[in-house]
């Protein structure tokens, strides 16, 4: 944990990663949180743990983190320029945000960390794709690892193209798994199931595979085929899910539509 951390948006996403900090070993007396409507959640959670919650007058701290949304970054620059030092980490996980764009709006930055967490971040189950620019030093990617793989997965990317691509996979991936259970119980329903015990079964299957998958290092391939009788009834629906037209196909087009909107909107 970085020394000094000060967090810009302590909405549903930043809440959560400060909850995570706090929890990992974040010194709350360190900890600045700067929020216009803080929730009653986080002003409660700064009361209990002594964070500074919207202070007269901020300084800047050793990492700076930017949780506001993407389309705020331009009114808030200035008041945000003020809050980097010379020695200040930018940590961004505005959407769509290059490194660029924000050096671009914020001419004090010098060390920036680009991260894409996504929602189980919430409940620290996130995955994260995370680049460094080239001013990071060592003890900063150190920081900014340490901060991250708080919240869950945290993965290095080699460039900051990559960032597209990991919005697309893991960014945006949890609505692709809720959707499954959405239809996983539709086709419950129309095989005949009650609504309510078609839900539930397609829920717990769901969570069930994946605590299944995270408990055991085999890859997906291989726990697919260990639970697949030759003629069976996984087989029988395999054979659709896996047919030219059917899911790989289906999810390669998904992800290739979210990579190229997400580029359209970085700037």
């Amino acid at each position: 944990m970085p020394p000094s951390l000060t967090l810009l948006g302590a909405g549903k996403m930043g809440g959560a990663m400060l909850l995570g900090w706090l929890d990992a070993g974040l010194d709350p007396a360190s900890t600045t949180v700067l929020d216009a409507a803080p929730s009653e959640a986080v002003t409660r959670l700064a009361a209990e743990r002594g964070v500074s919650l919207n202070p007269p007058s901020p300084t800047p701290s050793d990492v700076l983190v930017l949780a506001v949304k993407p389309q705020g970054l331009d009114a808030a620059a200035d008041a945000v320029d003020r809050l980097i030092g010379p020695s200040t980490l930018l940590v961004s996980v505005l959407a769509g945000k290059t490194v660029a764009d924000l050096r671009g709006r914020l001419p004090s930055a010098g060390a920036v960390v680009r991260a894409m967490p996504n929602l189980p971040a919430s409940i620290g189950r996130g995955a994260t794709g995370a680049f460094a620019n080239a001013a990071v030093s060592p003890d900063q990617r150190a920081f900014a690892e340490g901060l991250l793989a708080a919240t869950g997965t945290a993965v290095w990317l080699d460039d900051e193209a990559s960032i597209d691509a990991v919005t697309a996979v893991s960014g945006s991936g949890p609505a692709y798994v809720f959707l499954m259970v959405e239809a996983l119980a539709e086709a419950g329903i129309a095989a005949g199931l009650p609504a309510d015990t078609a839900r539930r079964l397609a829920r717990a299957t769901v969570t069930g595979a994946g605590a299944l998958l995270d408990a055991d290092p085999a890859e997906a391939a291989a726990l697919r085929q260990a639970v697949t009788s030759p003629g069976g009834t996984t087989a029988a629906a395999l054979a659709v899910l896996m047919a030219e037209d059917g899911l790989p196909a289906l999810m390669n087009r998904a992800v290739a539509a979210a990579k190229r909107r997400a580029g359209e909107l970085s700037g």
